[in-house]
């Protein structure tokens, strides 16, 4: 991963509302495995007390730093994360390169 790409990521994250609504996508996300459905911003939206414009901006800078991805269903939006770039991200951090 460069720097460049590192640098987005970590942009993003540094918000304190867009990282609570990051690890409350993973959240769902990682519920969705056991439970076969999918996380709903809906869903999201009712337990932080952020106004659902802010939420909407939040999300897209979440995409363009490629931490999520979004999906319309009818009128909902569906959010899922990108374990792919967890997974570098991770190695990034990791204290052992290999």
């Amino acid at each position: 991963m460069d720097t460049k790409k590192a640098a987005k990521i970590f942009k993003a994250l540094s918000n304190p509302n867009r990282l609570e609504l990051y690890f409350k996508i993973a959240e769902m996300h990682e519920s969705s495995f056991q439970t076969d459905c999918e996380c709903f911003v809906t869903d999201i939206i009712s337990s932080l007390n952020i106004g659902a414009p802010t939420i909407s901006h939040h999300i897209k800078e979440l995409v363009n730093a490629d931490l999520i991805s979004t999906e319309k269903k009818g009128k909902f939006l569906i959010c899922r994360v990108n374990e792919e770039l967890i997974e570098e991200v991770s190695k990034l951090l990791s204290l052992h390169h290999k």
